[in-house]
């Protein structure tokens, strides 16, 4: 079950969900649906949904709904989001996952502050920091190792998120772990970078070799039909 929350706590540049940002007009939803906690668990409960996994948009927003629902909810609990909460969130989130045997998948974005602030409109020194905190918090608490509790990802941007940005990411990652999976995502054109090429090939490649280099095992390309 995909659940897809109107909202975010960054303004990408590049957003390749851009319709979360308009199913909410003057406070009034005008797509999708509003639904209760209690009608919300209900509907996660059925019998056919063997996981529940939260996205948008971003949860981190909803955080306090997710949370409330996912400790009423006997199913696999994932996140897809980038990362940005506070500690308190992030170990709790980490626990339904853990115990339900979900996974939290961080969307990290840049590595350098200056390209992160540029491309997401937040400050890049404090969220980079906050990152590298709650990666090292999720695997800290990962006790089953398979599947991994933490995945991290990454949008190959042409011309601003490259090998170099991976490179920088993927060394945070392997001196945590070199087992932590790192995914390379291809980028589509959307939102205010809607002029951009998709990634090419090359480029990807080049992100692949670097994130290798840096010492991870773990390292996939996906969306590889968007490549040029």
């Amino acid at each position: 079950m995909a659940v897809f929350f109107a909202g975010c706590n960054l303004d990408c540049l590049f957003c390749q969900n851009i319709d979360h940002k308009y199913m909410l007009s003057g406070g009034k939803l005008k797509d999708g649906e509003r639904v209760s906690l209690e009608e919300f668990i209900q509907i996660a409960d059925q019998r056919q949904i063997s996981c529940v996994c939260y996205f948008g948009g971003d949860p981190l927003p909803w955080s306090t709904f997710t949370l409330n629902a996912s400790r009423k909810i006997k199913k696999r609990i994932c996140w897809e989001t980038n990362g940005l909460m506070n500690e308190s969130i992030a170990r709790q989130m980490a626990s339904i996952s853990l115990e339900t045997g979900g996974i939290i998948k961080i969307d990290w974005k840049a590595f350098n502050p200056s390209v992160y602030e540029a491309l997401t409109g937040v400050d890049g020194v404090r969220a980079i920091e906050r990152l590298k905190e709650n990666v090292r918090l999720i695997h800290s608490m990962d006790e089953r190792k398979d599947p991994p509790l933490l995945v991290v990802s990454t949008l190959i941007v042409p011309d601003y998120v490259d090998e170099l940005e991976v490179g920088g990411i993927a060394s945070f990652l392997a001196k945590i772990d070199e087992n932590i999976p790192y995914v390379l995502l291809a980028f589509a054109p959307q939102h205010l970078m809607h002029d951009l090429p998709t990634t090419s090939k090359e480029q990807m490649k080049k992100a692949f070799e670097s994130a290798r280099s840096k010492g991870l095992k773990r390292v996939f390309i996906e969306n590889v039909w968007l490549l040029s």
